[in-house]
């Protein structure tokens, strides 16, 4: 990829590139995780979000949950903003949703099966939009239980890299844009939607940065719907075939 004299992305075969540093302005940020029937998992996300020095916002949008998770979250985390739905609507609906009630300026999107490994990500993490062509940050993140490999991370602290989308579980974006581009598609249900509204953000003629923060820990909790996952999954990579055909 390479960035034009128009601030706009056009393809080539490298995943990111490197453009230079600008100046750097301060933001205020929320966090929005959304959740469903992950009560303890939930705990260890949101204690790591209200850890930040950032101080930022915490949003936590309950899909539907059965086990006790709102009531969770009133008692021991009086100070967080919860928003519950009576019924599933999906990851993808709760994201849009705490998005558009958010306050700050930058949305951080945390897994209930998640955490910041330090209490500085949020505050490293803002300093890295320190360009308006900036629309997000795909913040470094780990899978202990598969990896050790550290992901998302830019090669080095200087200057500015670039690739071309994010993971949901550690990625931070401008919500004006956010909103301005409608945000996730909904009827995508599950997966793809990162890459969907990457596309969206690039063309329009914004980039995502590779981050240099420290990491976010993605535990993958085994409270999963594999089903699901093993029907979109594999619809979604169908759907990314055709269109690099």
């Amino acid at each position: 990829m390479t960035a034009t004299g128009t601030h706009r992305i056009t393809p080539s075969k490298k995943k990111f590139i490197k453009v230079d540093n600008f100046g750097m302005s301060e933001y205020r940020a929320t966090v929005v995780i959304a959740t469903k029937n992950r009560c303890d998992d939930l705990r260890r996300a949101i204690s790591s979000a209200i850890a930040q020095t950032a101080k930022p916002e915490v949003i936590v949008v309950d899909d539907g949950s059965t086990d006790g998770t709102a009531e969770m979250v009133r008692a021991e985390f009086p100070g967080v903003r919860l928003e519950c739905s009576n019924v599933s609507r999906g990851c993808i609906v709760q994201r849009n949703r705490g998005a558009f009630l958010a306050s700050g300026e930058i949305i951080f999107s945390l897994d209930d099966d998640a955490q910041f490994s330090t209490v500085s990500v949020v505050e490293q993490t803002l300093k890295d939009f320190d360009d308006p062509r900036i629309g997000a940050v795909a913040v470094p993140y780990v899978e202990p239980k598969k990896t050790s490999r550290l992901m998302q991370s830019a090669p080095d602290a200087f200057g500015t890299w670039i690739t071309n989308t994010f993971i949901g579980t550690a990625h931070a974006l401008r919500r004006d844009l956010f909103l301005s581009l409608s945000g996730y598609r909904e009827p995508l249900f599950h997966q793809g939607e990162e890459g969907d509204f990457t596309i969206r953000l690039l063309d329009a003629g914004y980039v995502v940065r590779l981050g240099r923060s420290d990491a976010i820990i993605h535990w993958e909790s085994p409270i999963r719907d594999f089903q699901r996952m093993d029907f979109y999954g594999p619809t979604q990579r169908r759907k990314e075939r055709r269109v690099s055909c």
